[in-house]
């Protein structure tokens, strides 16, 4: 054996493989840690530096293992999906319900503060109050004997399928027409009041 393959051979040692994926993993715990600390969504302060001195490593080190900061920030992401339980390629509809479970209940571990946007003015701002009161004396008139909670679990769940966000996200990140993402969120609300009617309420929380 040459001695040149001999240091590649030492070079390539599973010890050091080892190593790396200990400091891969320091790196991602790192990025975890900071997006969990953050008040938004917005992760333009997740940079190498960042990562860098939260993992105790040098910013190379961090270059090494991720060559653009998008590659270090869907690796992050992937973290984040592993910590909450979500596997998108196991998904199927029997399932389904336990996954997006865990996903809301992961990001009670955030500090992000509310990030829908609401309309800002006091006319849209009395809109939804009025909007709001309707849902809860509608549930309230159909559910006179559910607690207090549940009547404005269900009539929030209302509120949420009438609302542009929604909307919106059929819309546009879906590529719906505007007569189907309207057909589908007035699909939605017709078995939601279906269950009210039935005098299916939804669990309380754990």
């Amino acid at each position: 054996m040459s001695e040149a393959s001999s240091n590649r051979r030492a070079y390539d040692s599973p010890a050091r493989r080892r190593r790396a994926e200990q400091t891969r993993d320091r790196i991602l715990t790192a990025g975890s840690e900071l997006v969990h600390e953050y008040r938004t969504w917005d992760w333009r302060e997740l940079t190498f530096r960042a990562v860098a001195e939260r993992a105790g490593v040098g910013e190379r080190t961090v270059y090494r293992h991720f060559p653009t900061e998008r590659h270090l920030h869907d690796a992050v992401m992937r973290r984040l999906e592993d910590e909450a339980g979500v596997d998108y390629h196991g998904i199927d509809l029997a399932n389904l319900t336990d996954v997006t479970g865990r996903f809301f209940a992961s990001l009670q571990r955030f500090t992000v503060d509310r990030t829908v946007p609401t309309p800002a003015g006091p006319a849209f701002a009395g809109a939804d109050e009025r909007r709001r009161r309707a849902l809860l004396h509608a549930v309230a008139g159909a559910t006179p004997d559910w607690p207090e909670d549940r009547r404005r679990a269900v009539a929030g769940v209302l509120d949420v399928l009438w609302s542009l966000p929604s909307y919106e996200r059929l819309a546009d990140a879906w590529e719906l027409s505007a007569a189907d993402a309207s057909g589908a969120l007035n699909w939605l609300i017709d078995r939601v009041i279906a269950l009210i009617q039935a005098g299916d309420a939804p669990p309380a929380g754990q």
